[in-house]
């Protein structure tokens, strides 16, 4: 048992340490996966309150602050804890146990191929794929062909390759010519090797795929075998040719009853001009005249405006086959520049959190960081949105590399840190939890700072505002001052923190003058 202190969390990659009593920390006691103890608190307090592997609820261990809707029974682990562990269990569970950590171990730890112990199949493994509604598909097909590749072996989230279904190893020993498919899902060969071509072109590792052969013929261990795949460049300039988004129908049921309600309304309409036509007011006729003119106008008006709703188009959209058509692997993109602008007047109205949330969920997309800029449009020329604007600065080099590193969705920090959601879900790297928890810890900074600025701002010097270097702040006069432009964020510098760049974010405050309008929203978008 002393052994298993050196176990690594599967979480963050620390050491899963030692309870309270010197034992071997363990989080779960169904399935003793491992967790250490700072991931364990951080579960219970921030994630989900269960184990990543077998989805039981943790329960209070002792050392570790009672969490809401903790049991009263397990108030007792704080006197007594682990005794479902250590100390009211007989010596045949403690070795279940050790047996079981030493498993994740060895599966986890090493990298190896281990068949999990018969008393882990109490537990049900939620990683373990079940091949069900498999259908034989039997025929020669071409070497074009991407039914001619097989279905990839299933891998675990850590990318080892986890044993299929015993009778479906058989089968496919004994019938060679066995194509899996599973109905309703198209071709899924094909597509993992394009995912794994848009993989390999965010220099990311390439998913585990097969080429025709299947697990048992391969070999447990040959992982070369399920990484060799061969990128048909004809198949992936059929795929990129293929159209870049389709039409989505409405389903009848859901646009039928909003079309009897178009229809309703119209024949309440012609109802209504008919009687005001046929009833004129001789004692207004000019009056009468005018109304019936402009009620007629308002109704040919909103009669096209039920066109588009009476035949909606909705839109799939392939974002994989614009990347395979415009942004190939070693050769320079022709995706087209994309300039967003942001638009804000008033900060102690238009809270600059929100505005400060837009620009990194921006500045953070998924797009060549030379074709994207964004333009925040201080209509106001008010020090809280420049000010506010150039922490945001500082903390995109931050937030930007660590949601493009991990595909964060939404963007957003504000949103994002408060979704209650299984943010394990999908991320396999180590490192992504201590990256998460600092990430969290500088976004809350971040909001003290802002919060700061915004208290600071309520109550305006008579002076008017002085910047840093005592110059006075040329907006102090909202409807008389210089233009300004400010380019915080570019090509030429301000790199992130891992040293790449950044999308390009300018500050843009237009010139007004006394007895010139300024159009107000309009007027600030044409001056951008």
């Amino acid at each position: 048992m002393k052994a298993l202190g050196s176990q690594i969390c599967q979480i963050c990659g620390d050491n899963i340490g030692s309870a309270v009593n010197g034992d071997p920390f363990i989080a779960c006691g169904v399935c003793a996966f491992p967790v250490c103890r700072p991931c364990y608190e951080y579960e219970r307090k921030d994630g989900n309150q269960s184990c990543p592997q077998c989805k039981t609820r943790y329960n209070k261990h002792k050392g570790s602050p009672a969490i809401l809707g903790d049991r009263e029974e397990d108030g007792g682990a704080d006197n007594d804890t682990n005794d479902f562990k250590y100390n009211s269990e007989t010596q045949s569970q403690k070795q279940k146990i050790a047996e079981r950590m030493l498993s994740w171990q060895m599966a986890y730890g090493r990298g190896e191929e281990v068949d999990a112990p018969n008393y882990d199949k109490e537990v049900s493994h939620n990683h373990i794929p079940r091949l069900t509604g498999a259908q034989e598909v039997s025929g020669e097909l071409s070497a074009a062909s991407p039914e001619r590749l097989s279905m990839a072996s299933p891998v675990n989230t850590r990318g080892k390759r986890v044993h299929n279904n015993p009778s479906y190893s058989s089968d496919l020993n004994q019938s060679p010519n066995i194509r899996v498919v599973e109905p309703g899902l198209g071709n899924v060969a094909w597509k993992e090797r394009v995912d794994g071509w848009k993989m390999k072109h965010d220099n990311k590792n390439t998913a585990p795929m097969s080429t025709g052969q299947a697990t048992s013929e391969r070999g447990i261990g040959d992982i070369d075998a399920s990484t060799d795949v061969l990128f048909d460049d004809s198949l992936l300039n059929d795929e990129a040719r293929q159209p870049l988004s389709r039409k989505v129908s409405i389903p009848s049921s859901r646009i039928n009853p909003y079309r009897m309600v178009i229809v309703l309304r119209l024949v309440i309409l012609c109802i209504f001009l008919h009687y005001r036509i046929t009833n004129p007011v001789r004692n207004a006729y000019a009056l009468w005249l005018i109304s019936v003119i402009c009620e007629i106008w308002f109704a040919f008006s909103w009669i096209l405006d039920q066109f588009p709703k009476w035949l909606p188009v909705n839109r799939e959209t392939y974002l994989d086959r614009l990347s395979l058509r415009y942004d190939r692997e070693g050769e320079p993109s022709q995706l087209a520049a994309v300039d967003i602008f942001v638009s804000t007047v008033d900060p102690l109205k238009e809270p600059p959190l929100v505005t400060a949330n837009t620009v990194l969920s921006i500045l953070s997309v998924d797009y060549p960081v030379d074709k994207v800029s964004c333009y925040v449009s201080d209509d106001g020329a008010a020090m809280l949105t420049f000010e506010s604007l150039a922490e945001t600065s500082e903390f995109a080099r931050k937030w930007v590399p660590f949601a493009k590193k991990y595909a964060i969705e939404p963007r957003a920090p504000e949103w994002y840190f408060s979704k209650k959601i299984d943010y394990l879900k999908d991320k396999v790297q180590p490192s992504f939890v201590k990256d998460r928890r600092a990430m969290k810890r500088e976004y809350e900074e971040f909001k003290i700072r802002i919060n700061g600025l915004v208290a600071k701002a309520v109550k305006v010097p008579e002076e008017g505002w002085v910047m840093q270097d005592g110059t006075p702040w040329p907006g102090n006069n909202t409807r008389d001052h210089p233009g300004m432009i400010q380019v915080f964020l570019g090509q030429s510098g301000g790199l992130d923190t891992d040293g790449n760049e950044l999308p390009r974010l300018v500050y843009v405050s237009r010139e007004k003058r006394p007895g010139f309008q300024h159009h107000k929203k309009a007027g600030a978008m044409n001056a951008l």
